[in-house]
């Protein structure tokens, strides 16, 4: 029996995401983690369906149809609780729309040119390096720092820029492109303003690994 791909994509990348927000719900229901753990794992966990994106080659209208999706739910859940255990953290931000924002303007850019590494580099800095870095820096950071009022921590930073680097050499080559995107992803980082960074920093790496690579190909 052949199974077409496309109907392959949907079902793969839905049982992940179903996976995943029952997990996080399973978490919210039986434990007493912090609302923000909570959100860390949705947060982490749907990302990755990036990957699963570019194995099957899903098409462009369904990726960037799921985001605007995605984003109108999380413009409702403002209102109206839809998504307790994402937004109940206690604090004023937009992130989650424009986590959705960010990955429908990746692929809508990349993904009709084959350049799919792009967008996959992208959403994993954002997904791994802003996850990570908020951990390590609320946990374990122990030099705070503060830029045009925003406080940040060494240690969040420099998590950042790590993951930032890792990502971009798995994903793009062992070059001088990881330092530059590990530098251009901890920058952006810190400028956090309502959850901004999780459209600046997805966009801003890939923006600048892509031209990189026009401009110093190979």
């Amino acid at each position: 029996m052949h199974l077409d791909p496309t109907l392959l994509a949907v079902g793969g990348v839905t049982a992940w995401l179903a996976l995943v927000l029952t997990i996080a719900g399973v978490v919210a229901q039986r434990t007493t983690v912090a609302p923000e753990t909570i959100r860390k794992i949705v947060h982490i966990g749907t990302g990755n369906v990036i990957l699963l994106a570019w194995w099957w080659r899903v098409p462009t209208w369904m990726g960037v149809g799921a985001a605007i999706l995605a984003a109108i739910v999380t413009l409702i859940s403002y209102r109206v609780p839809l998504l307790p255990g994402i937004d109940s953290v206690n604090r004023r931000s937009a992130g989650t729309f424009f986590y959705a924002v960010s990955i429908g303007m990746l692929m809508a850019w990349f993904w009709p040119h084959a350049h799919y590494q792009y967008t996959v580099l992208g959403i994993l800095i954002m997904v791994w390096g802003d996850g990570l870095a908020a951990v390590v820096g609320q946990r374990w950071g122990k030099h705070p720092y503060a830029l045009l009022g925003i406080h940040k921590t060494w240690e969040g930073s420099l998590t950042m820029a790590g993951v930032a680097g890792l990502v971009a050499g798995c994903v793009l080559g062992w070059t001088p492109l990881v330092l530059v995107v590990a530098g251009v992803a901890a920058v952006l980082e810190i400028f956090s303003y309502y959850g901004l960074d999780n459209l600046t920093v997805p966009v801003g790496t890939a923006a600048v690994a892509f031209w990189w690579q026009q401009v110093w190909p190979g």
